[in-house]
């Protein structure tokens, strides 16, 4: 799989601080826009219960 583009989240609002993603050979890639050269490459499983996590308020103690 080749890289793709970088995607916006669409929560983002139309400033500079957005949540964009994508495709790294065969794992994902999310970006603060605005700190463009750091990227935090994961896989799919990994973010997805990442995400399981943070909509289910595991992390809300960080808060």
């Amino acid at each position: 799989m080749a890289n793709t583009e970088w995607q916006k989240s669409s929560f983002s609002g139309n400033g500079g601080d957005c949540v964009e993603i994508r495709t790294a050979d065969s794992l994902l890639e999310l970006r603060e826009s605005d700190e463009g050269h750091l990227a935090l490459r994961t896989n799919p499983a990994v973010l997805a219960s990442l995400l399981h996590g943070v909509k289910a308020g595991e992390f809300d103690h960080h808060a």
